[in-house]
């Protein structure tokens, strides 16, 4: 079992900006994949951004160009850096990884709110 511990969420205003920061406790020699989802009340969970082992990066058009997705694989941590917030990013944001294994894990969720 996988154990993912978020943090770095928050109240913000809108134009500002949060940096999550989420690590695993596992080897890193065991992740493989790791990203961030997103689950707004009443919304489906949708994909923010998620990166590859090697640092291939996919991101939701909703936040191109203001989100950054990095990891730092010696420490297991992945981090999302959100500037330009609006509003309707808010939500509570979870990251997920998977093994080489091919198991998916998910954290408990960071609330991420957005004011006007």
């Amino acid at each position: 079992q996988v154990q993912l511990v978020e943090s770095g969420g928050g109240l913000v205003q809108a134009g500002g900006s949060l940096r999550l920061s989420c690590v695993a406790s596992e080897s890193p020699l065991n992740i493989k994949d790791m990203g961030w989802y997103r689950q707004a009340p009443g919304k489906q969970r949708e994909l923010v951004a998620a990166i590859t082992r090697d640092g291939t990066t996919n991101y939701a058009e909703s936040v191109k160009g203001r989100f950054i997705i990095s990891r730092d694989n010696t420490k297991n941590t992945v981090f999302l850096q959100m500037n330009s917030l609006k509003p309707g990013d808010t939500a509570v944001y979870v990251c997920q990884t998977t093994t080489t294994w091919l198991a998916v894990f998910w954290g408990q969720g960071t609330q991420v709110t957005v004011s006007s």
